[in-house]
């Protein structure tokens, strides 16, 4: 509308009584009162101005006046009226819906759809008196083209006004009641839109083609129809897809050169154009309730307008500020344009060269965007804006403002002066193989054969030498072939590299103890070794002296690290920002004639910089921007009377110009230009990540009040969530905040809940609650660690389409996002002002519109909250230790006591104690000194943590001795939260090796979480330790790395990363950006070859194998997985993909050391590998447990690395072959099967010695899988993700699900066992069907591995309750843990666990759903298309494929004879005699019926057209493995292999055939029929009649008046006929005459070697008495069908056993009386 200029020397007649009352502050209810007031004397003026005469001009009906022509809006404008009408209807049949984005922009460009959008203004006016109106921004007058209600559309004036109008008032003289829905978008949710039925007309004069006079007391007066405005769901859908157009997003860019030009025609006595900058054919898409008037107050707006302008109060609820905004924007206000968030730059503004990162924009000087003087701007100008020609000083800030990063990097730079780069102990640069402390061999074959390349020699120095010897005496004997004079030569100069990897023996451990040896001892491998000299090696990764003297600096490190979150706002965008606003705040005040307009271009400017500020809009910000708009309609001399209140809450003054008073739009403008510069300043202040300067580190000195004496409670504001997502606000109706406190991870007090509220709009979306919390707790009782947690909820709109899950009633609230922060500083300094947070969301809703592109930053949405403002710094000064209490001895405690201690101090974590426990631990801590690994659970147990409780507790710490590394863990738990016992359990874990730190690094990281400051520590001890060893920082990068991907510790995990890359010198910096890049060029190759389909997928691979092979035409590179492997070149060819969900790429990699092998790793994206990498650190940390215990299991370890989100890298071990893939060579039924595994074993280990070898290692790497995927709950186990080695190594893979989470097929748990263990896998451990006491030793060696386990179970518990807060989906809670404490038993004997898992062996062995679980796997793995690939064989028992050509022609085949065998088990094999062209000797192969069957299979799939001969039916009636059976198939097979060989020659000569015939290793064994022998084992002989035979395993203990009796096993057990015996124990206590001591065991069924594993309890006995009787043990057979009969026993007396300890021996069974 037409506005008053502030130049014109019109002065409103305003009643002195009510400019006297609008000047002040007023109330809601009094403005109410005084708006009914003014309104009811408006119509008594209006009544008695217009007379009779009036009434009869009008006539007729004024609803049929007013609809017999268009609707009119108060402007008339020189343009055709039906031309008008004919443009409007040319859209009205357009449905935008149906749209697409190209579609739309088409339409939005189009000039008669802009024309009916934009009204222009004339540029002269005649006849005008001035007058302010600013009443029209709310009509609406028709529907708009798109569906919704659209905006007033310009038309001639109806000059006759109904007089019926007149006398009725618009609203009623009270206002519409403030109903209790939920205000978004500008409609309620609970409230269907309505639309008036019938129009209300207002009158208005129509003397002037302009409305800009006062209403003269006869002027006739036009009508002009209201609706009230419906924003619906839809609409807002609409308007978003509208807004995600191109032409949207540069829509009001393109004008701005027209307003500069405008602004040089200042002189020129025309009014501007209506049309600004920002107004444009978008105009109605501004939905911002708060910045329109209430429909229902518009005749008290209009009452305003009449009698004088007013200024309103500051409104304090948007309610409010609907009711106080009396001056309506103009045009050109409520024409502004959505500016899209993402988007940062400014009208017409465009960011030079390419975007620039938050740490890159800190090194452009921010002098650069400072603008030149315009040619006519006063010194007024330059006073009045003063502040932002400092802009560029208010940019430096953001590089110094974080004194808490410079307070860490002068840390970090203190540290790497402690380790100079000419220190090699600590700066080799190279890499040390990892050491592991092995048991003590003495007495075992511990002789290992070396094989050692020097320089000198062609030929490889082999010797054999003890693993105890030290590496210093290898080196010795290798120079010895070297040099002739050792006295010349430095022997320490010279090391063993381990050939095929870049690292290095330490020549002052022994040999046994290095990693790389225990690998290859248990693979049976070669030790591969070089000599070389250290002048020799290449130090690429050590430090050097520019390094150490360089500057830390952290931001230059991250510019190649990936940013998962939205940076903050960079420097360069908002130096254009600002830039772009000076420009705009210079053109508004030089051109006072255009104010209208480029008051609108600044509040524009306003809002790019509160976007890039992530939308970040501050409550002065706001206020000012709308004071701005009215000081537009005042005269030049009139100041402002109320001042605006800054972001803090305090009132600021704008500079006076020095000339002459100031203009209301000049004052306004400055207050404008504080509110944003304060806006600048506390968010750069919140989100700078650059470490403070010396100048601006020095604190303002402040008085000092101590925290203790602090009786004040804690409070703060919630003000507002800024940057609220569009999809957020259609999806949720309410939202609320919930406030807690807490400290060691528990609530101080009970969290406080918000207001429930809507979302409001001002510039961009926001959650404004302005709510005071409180807790009801002094500051004196806050702990240093105190934390606040800031968890917003969201209230499901059930009516949104788009909501999640709108299907489904949803009556809980969505956890939308949290924060946390520390209530106190790292100077210990209470906080306080305002602080800006970033919110870390949990929900994603489906955004309306495009969606980003993968991989792009996550919005950020910011939540404001205030402080109270202190007079004095509030300190936390830390107590005093207490140093009264002095520690005693144990053993002073009462009996009952130290049971009940020592019973606590047995539990395997702290977590759980019942509050008995813990009392009673906090009351006699200091008797429990010599337990010194109970600190844990007494500082679990201290009453509290306040300042007067702290000085006993720090008095406990400092009293204590060291505790053990691995039990400190536990004090880096989330628990443990103050800062002194941190710092102690840091100090006790620097005495673990760096070998031992590498096993526990991944928890150190997540430990980082739950350190309240960044100096830590924990933090200095990882640096110290990455500075000491490239193992470390190696692995390091690549945790800290992955751990920044968590959105609540991005910013601590970057700087953590960022001083790691500083220390680590330039040489390992640039290794790791190497690695950083392949892992890159490998996820694009691995992400188009999943995405790709069917034969399509190995052309992809091929052609991105090939771009990514030139990486390495200049490049070598070490892998993530292990930096001692270094890659030269990528084997294209040899390069595949795993057929599964995943697709996983397999990488072959040719080594950089011409002595090694191929480098084989699997590439994944779309999984998390992190469970993977959990899973198998435990099991290797089991496994060194074990080791160091003793036991070696012959645990396969492979590597596993995760190096993005979803993505990985996976170690593949050689000569393995899934379970699956060896099962189905015997058919898709060969889970249910028992010798495949047996079989496939054979096949690769032909002599039997290698086959006993290979069988061992199945026996002990089963027992070990069985332990380990049992304690850790690996679920879904079928055979495609368990694997076999040839050398009979048993490992798993795979472990998406753990700690018992199993895999559901349906509503079918999967997982039924306890763990995997199948008939096939115990066909392997007996050596056949029956059970032998090699299945004896399995049970033995699960049991005395699971005991082990056990006893370090705290440690397991501690390792996986550090990575509870890694975001695993799977290990997210207390009840995840509770399945290990559960697994591990922790209040049983080693005994009674013993007992358990031999019930856990049983259960498994038994278990059908396993196999059957193997079987459905193998259906839908089922992948058969004829023989197999060149690298599989094409039997199953031959390892590899012969042809005629190599073998020679087959000339006579026939089979010969047949033979009975023993081993495995009784079979029969028959001999071929085979004779060849050219050999004059004949040769013979065994071959089973099995196996010919095989060979007819195989040839029937791959000839499926010819006609074979018949093959013999394996299906025969009665025993099949006996003689008759034999030898007539022998002449049915002899048959059978005549018409092969006769048939023709394409069958015959084919390569299966040949490969079948091929003599193997174990038929070299027989030359001719003479060498063949009768039999490869002894055949069993059966006992003679009375014959008694065989040993049995007990233990015997004694413990609280109880005897145990534990049955473990039975040996070589022997019957009269032979027959296996249905064994079962039964015992007595002798004397016994009443038979009352009698004790029996289970029977176990068919066995000669049965196991028991049971407990036989005698209660009540003292050893006294035990010492007078015998135990007496009988086995016995029971049967059906006859007597039970007598096997042997024992008679022990009791008197010959130590009864104070446990007794486990082999006893001989004899033939001795036995009571039955």
């Amino acid at each position: 509308m037409a506005q008053i200029s502030s130049n014109n020397g019109f002065k409103p007649n305003l009643p002195p009584a009510l400019g006297a009352a609008l000047a002040k502050d007023i109330g809601k209810e009094e403005a109410l009162q005084m708006e009914a007031e003014a309104l009811a004397r408006l119509q008594k003026e209006k009544k008695a101005t217009l007379g009779p005469s009036h009434k009869s001009s009008t006539g007729g009906n004024p609803k049929a006046t007013s609809c017999s022509r268009p609707d009119r809006d108060l402007i008339v404008f020189p343009e055709s009226d039906a031309k008008k009408r004919a443009e409007e209807n040319k859209f009205r049949s357009i449905k935008v819906e149906e749209l697409s984005h190209a579609e739309l922009e088409k339409l939005l460009l189009d000039d008669t759809f802009s024309a009916i959008n934009n009204p222009t203004r004339p540029q002269s006016i005649s006849t005008a008196p001035p007058l302010s109106l600013s009443s029209s921004a709310p009509l609406y007058t028709r529907a708009s083209p798109f569906g919704g209600v659209g905006q007033w559309m310009p038309g001639p004036v109806n000059p006759v006004l109904p007089a019926a109008v007149l006398q009725t008032p618009l609203y009623s003289s009270t206002s519409f009641p403030k109903h209790n829905y939920s205000f978004q978008n500008g409609f309620s949710s609970g409230v269907p839109p309505y639309r008036l039925p019938e129009p209300v007309y207002i009158g208005l004069p129509p003397a002037s083609q302009f409305v800009s006079f006062p209403l003269p007391p006869t002027a006739p007066m036009c009508s002009l129809p209201v609706y009230q405005p419906a924003v619906t769901p839809e609409m807002v859908k609409l308007f978003d897809k509208i807004a995600s157009t191109s032409e949207y997003l540069k829509n009001g860019k393109s004008t701005s050169t027209d307003l500069e030009s405008a602004s040089t025609k200042a002189m020129v006595p025309k009014l501007p154009s209506v049309e600004s900058a920002n107004a444009s054919r978008f105009d109605w898409l501004d939905l911002d309730p708060l910045t329109k008037p209430k429909v229902d107050n518009f005749d008290s707006a209009l009452h305003s307008e009449v009698f004088g302008k007013t200024e309103p109060s500051i409104a304090k609820d948007p309610w409010d500020a609907v009711l106080q905004d009396k001056s309506a924007p103009s045009s050109s206000d409520t024409s502004r344009v959505e500016c899209d968030r993402s988007s940062s730059c400014p009208t017409g503004a465009k960011p030079s060269g390419t975007s620039v990162t938050r740490s890159q924009s800190l090194n452009i000087k921010a002098s650069s965007f400072r603008p030149a003087k315009a040619v006519n701007e006063t010194t007024q100008v330059d006073q009045e804006t003063g502040r932002i020609q400092n802009a560029d000083k208010i940019l430096e800030e953001m590089a110094t403002q974080n004194e808490e990063l410079q307070d860490f990097f002068k840390e970090v730079t203190k540290l790497r002066s402690q380790y100079p780069h000419d220190d090699m102990s600590t700066n080799p640069g190279y890499i040390l193989s990892p050491v592991m402390l092995e048991r003590d061999m003495k007495g075992e074959s511990s002789s290992v054969k070396v094989s050692i390349e020097t320089g000198g020699s062609q030929q490889p120095i082999t010797f054999t030498c003890d693993v105890s010897s030290p590496v210093e005496l290898l080196v010795m004997q290798a120079l010895c072939w070297v040099h002739d004079d050792l006295n010349r030569v430095d022997i320490g100069s010279y090391l063993l590299k381990v050939c095929g990897q870049e690292e290095f023996l330490q020549n002052k451990h022994c040999l046994g103890n290095h990693e790389y040896i225990q690998n290859c001892r248990k693979w049976d491998t070669e030790i591969k070794l070089q000599l070389v000299s250290q002048h020799s090696i290449s130090r690429d990764l050590a430090r050097t002296a520019d390094d150490d003297s360089s500057a830390v600096d952290l931001q230059k490190c991250l510019l190649t690290i990936e940013k998962p979150l939205k940076e903050a706002a960079s420097r360069q965008t908002l130096a254009t920002c600002i830039e772009e606003y000076h420009k705009q705040v210079q053109l508004c005040l030089q051109n006072e004639n255009s104010q209208f307009k480029t008051v609108d271009n600044v509040v524009q400017a306003v809002r790019n910089i509160c976007s890039a500020l992530d939308g970040v809009e501050t409550k002065a910000v706001t206020n000012a921007v709308k004071q701005l708009k009215r000081s537009v309609n005042l005269p030049r001399s009139k100041t402002l009377e109320a001042g605006l209140k800054s972001a803090d809450g305090f009132t600021k003054s704008a500079p006076t110009a020095s000339s002459g008073p100031s203009s209301p739009v000049e004052e306004s403008m400055n207050a404008l230009t504080t509110a944003v510069c304060d806006l600048l300043q506390l968010y750069l202040k919140s989100f700078s990540s650059s470490p403070a300067s010396t100048e601006s580190s020095a604190a303002e000195t402040r008085a000092i009040k101590e925290a203790y004496k602090t009786t004040e409670h804690l409070q703060f504001t919630l003000f507002a969530a800024h940057g609220i997502s569009a999809n957020w606000v259609s999806s949720y109706e309410k939202y609320y905040m919930q406030c807690s406190l807490t400290h060691n991870g528990r609530n101080l007090f009970k969290p406080v809940q918000s207001k429930k509220v809507g979302t409001y709009k001002s510039f961009f979306y926001l959650i404004k609650w302005d709510e005071l919390i409180s807790f009801p707790i002094p500051i004196s009782q806050l702990p240093l660690e105190s934390v606040l947690n800031l968890a917003l909820y969201g209230i499901l709109n059930q009516n949104a389409s788009n909501s999640p899950d709108s299907n489904k009633p949803r009556k809980r609230p969505d956890l939308l996002g949290t924060v946390s922060m520390t209530l106190f500083d790292f100077k210990r300094v209470l906080t306080n002002g305002t602080k800006l947070l970033n919110l870390c969301t949990t929900v994603i809703v489906t955004p309306v519109g495009p969606a980003n592109r993968k991989g792009s930053p996550t919005e950020r949405i910011v939540l404001q909250v205030d402080f109270p403002h202190q007079a004095a710094d509030i300190v936390y000064v830390p107590p005093q230790p207490e140093n009264k209490l002095m520690p005693q001895a144990f053993d002073t405690l009462d009996t009952e006591v130290q049971k009940q201690l020592e019973k606590i101090f047995s539990k395997s974590s702290s977590v759980g104690l019942s509050k008995a426990d813990r009392d009673l631990l906090w009351d006699k801590r200091t008797f429990c000194h010599s337990h010194r690994n109970c600190l844990p659970k007494i500082l679990a147990s201290a009453p509290g943590w306040d300042w007067t409780t702290l000085p006993s507790v720090y008095g406990l710490l400092h009293q204590w001795p060291p505790v053990s590394p691995l039990c400190t863990l536990e004090l880096l738990h989330s628990r443990f939260a103050d800062t002194e016992v941190r710092t102690a359990a840091v100090k006790w874990i620097e005495h673990i090796s760096n070998d031992e730190v590498m096993d526990y690094l991944p928890q150190l990281v997540q430990a980082l979480k739950f350190e309240c400051y960044l100096k830590s520590a924990l933090v200095i001890f990882l640096m110290s330790r990455a500075l000491q060893n490239i193992h470390i920082a190696h692995y390091l990068y690549w945790l800290l790395k992955d751990a920044a991907q968590d959105p609540l510790f991005r910013a601590r995990y970057e700087n953590v990363l960022g001083a790691l890359l500083s220390l680590c010198g330039k040489g390992l910096r640039e290794e790791l950006e190497k690695q950083t890049r392949f892992v890159q060029l490998l996820e694009v190759v691995a992400e188009k070859v999943r995405q790709a389909g069917g034969s399509a997928r190995q052309v992809v691979l091929q052609e991105g194998m090939e771009r990514a092979r030139t990486f390495f035409v200049k490049n070598k590179c070490r892998l993530p997985l292990n930096p001692s492997l270094e890659a030269k070149e990528i084997n294209v060819k040899a390069c595949s993909f795993f057929n599964s969900n995943a697709v996983p790429l397999k990488i072959a990699l040719t080594n950089a050391d011409p002595l090694g092998e191929e480098i084989n790793v699997m590439f994944k994206v779309g999984e998390d590998l992190r469970q993977d990498m959990l899973a198998l650190q435990l099991i290797k940390i089991m496994d060194k447990l074990w080791i160091q215990e003793g036991l070696d299991l012959r645990i396969v370890n492979f590597k596993c690395i995760s190096t993005g989100k979803d993505r990985g890298m996976v170690e593949l071990v050689p000569s393995s072959e899934t379970l699956r893939k060896i099962q189905v060579e015997y058919g898709v039924t060969g889970s249910f099967k028992d010798k495949p595994l047996a079989e496939w074993l054979r096949k690769y280990n032909p002599t039997e010695e290698e086959y006993e070898k290979a069988s061992e290692n199945f026996i002990y790497s089963c027992a070990g899988c069985c332990v380990a995927t049992y304690v850790l709950g690996i679920c879904d186990r079928h055979n495609d993700n368990i694997m076999l080695r040839s050398t009979g190594h048993m490992f798993h893979i795979d472990f998406g699900k753990f700690l018992g989470h199993a895999q559901m097929f349906g509503s079918f748990k999967r997982d039924r066992a306890p763990f995997v263990l199948t008939s096939d896998m115990a066909y392997v451990i007996n050596g056949g069907e029956k059970p032998t006491s090699r299945f004896q030793l399995f049970v033995d060696l699960c049991s005395q591995a699971y005991n082990l386990i056990r006893k370090h179970g705290n440690l397991f518990l501690n390792l996986l309750s550090l990575m509870m807060s890694s975001g695993l989906p799977e290990l997210s809670g207390v009840q995840d843990l509770k399945y290990v404490y559960d697994a591990l038993q922790p209040q049983t004997t080693d005994a009674e666990a013993t007992i358990f898992f031999t019930r856990l062996i049983e259960s498994s062995l038994g278990s059908v759903a396993t196999k059957f679980n193997f079987f459905i796997h193998n259906l839908a793995q089922l992948r058969f298309s004829g023989l197999p690939s060149n690298d599989e064989p094409i039997l199953s028992f031959s390892p590899k494929t012969y042809t005629l050509k190599q073998d020679g022609r087959i000339k006579e085949v026939s089979v010969f004879t047949y033979q009975k065998r023993y081993n495995p088990d009784k079979h029969y094999t028959y001999v071929v005699r085979v004779l060849r062209e050219g050999q004059s000797d004949t040769s013979f192969v065994f071959r089973t019926f099995d196996e010919f069957q095989e060979l007819h299979n195989k040839l029937s799939i791959l000839f499926p057209l010819w006609k074979l001969p018949g093959f013999p039916n394996k299906m025969v009636l009665g025993r099949t493995h006996i003689k008759d059976v034999a030898a007539k198939r022998k002449v049915e097979l002899n048959s059978y292999i005549q018409n092969l060989m006769r048939g023709s020659a394409e069958v015959s000569e084919c390569d299966l055939v040949y490969t079948f015939f091929h003599p193997m290793p174990r038929d070299d064994k027989a030359e001719g029929l003479e060498g063949i022998p009768k039999s490869m084992d002894v055949i069993p002989v059966s006992p003679m009649s009375g014959k008694i035979g065989g040993e049995v395993k007990l233990s015997i203990s004694y413990r609280n008046s109880t005897l145990f009796i534990m049955v473990m096993h039975i040996k070589d057990l022997v019957t009269d006929d032979g027959t296996d015996p249905n064994p079962y124990v039964k015992t007595y206590l002798l004397p016994d005459p009443h038979k009352t001591s009698k004790r029996k065991t289970n029977i176990s069924r068919k066995t000669s070697n049965p196991t028991f594993n049971e407990m036989l309890v005698y209660n009540g006995y003292s050893k006294e008495t035990l010492k007078q009787r015998d135990l007496q043990l009988s086995v016995l057979s029971a049967e059906s069908l006859r007597e039970n009969y007598f096997l042997g026993g024992i008679t022990l007396p009791l008197k010959d056993f130590d009864l104070n300890k446990e007794t486990v021996n082999w006893h001989k069974l004899e033939a001795v009386p036995y009571f039955k």
